[in-house]
């Protein structure tokens, strides 16, 4: 089946435009012009594959769409909007979306952006489905422990002090990869290349997911340095 992108723009003319270049490239498209047609597609259905989002609409707002679908559905969603302060694509990133791409776009680079998320989606969810078929038996578990802190690979579940915590997708993978190298610091673009995966993007996005995750777990305890002028280092104690 062909891979399914749901453009939402309150512009006929882009969304014509994005249109023509997601179907020349093989993809299906649905497109909505405001947050309350985009909310009613994707529960409709089929669900697509990624959302490209628009931040200046009527009525609702790209954020308040952003958030409300990050509520209910688990799906790459990539902001593209001519406002390309840093505090947009801060607050964009903050609320749960992907990716940020600012107006006028490449071509290009909006094409490989998309597909990379929908890959590493795709890879994923394909993970997750291996190990709840496997017949006969649970499916083994990774458990990294530290103080306080437990990660459970294959669930993407994460407990601090024994009580679940709710990471986006990025957000665990970001803890994954600092836990498994715990001591060693690694530079924003290290970061950005390891967990992301690719050449595109703003490395303001490795520290706005820095910022998230220790909001969300160091109420007790702290788990992720910052060493000033060189990147981040995971200082978890073993459990």
């Amino acid at each position: 089946m062909k891979e399914h992108v749901l453009v939402v723009d309150d512009s006929p003319e882009i969304i014509d435009l994005l249109q023509d270049i997601l179907i020349n490239e093989g993809f299906a498209v649905s497109c909505a012009e405001d947050g309350e047609q985009a909310l009613s597609l994707l529960k409709k259905g089929p669900q697509p594959n990624l959302v490209l989002l628009d931040i200046m609409m009527p009525n609702m707002s790209g954020y308040e769409l952003c958030s409300l679908i990050r509520r209910e559905y688990d799906m790459p969603i990539l902001f593209l909007s001519a406002k390309g302060k840093t505090v947009d694509k801060v607050v964009g990133l903050e609320i749960g979306a992907d990716d940020y791409i600012t107006k006028p776009f490449d071509t290009e680079e909006l094409l490989a952006r998309i597909r990379a998320h929908i890959r590493r989606y795709e890879r994923i969810s394909k993970q997750s489905k291996e190990h709840m078929d496997e017949p006969g038996s649970q499916p083994e578990i990774t458990v990294l422990k530290f103080k306080g802190l437990e990660i459970h690979k294959e669930t993407y579940t994460v407990y601090v002090e024994g009580q679940k915590v709710d990471l986006s997708t990025k957000e665990f993978q970001l803890l994954v990869f600092l836990s498994e190298n715990p001591g060693i610091v690694f530079t924003r673009e290290q970061i950005y290349d390891r967990v992301w995966g690719y050449g595109y993007g703003s490395l303001n996005t490795v520290t706005v997911h820095i910022k998230n995750l220790r909001e969300k777990l160091e109420f007790a305890q702290t788990y992720i340095k910052t060493q000033w002028g060189t990147g981040y280092v995971f200082i978890g104690e073993r459990a």
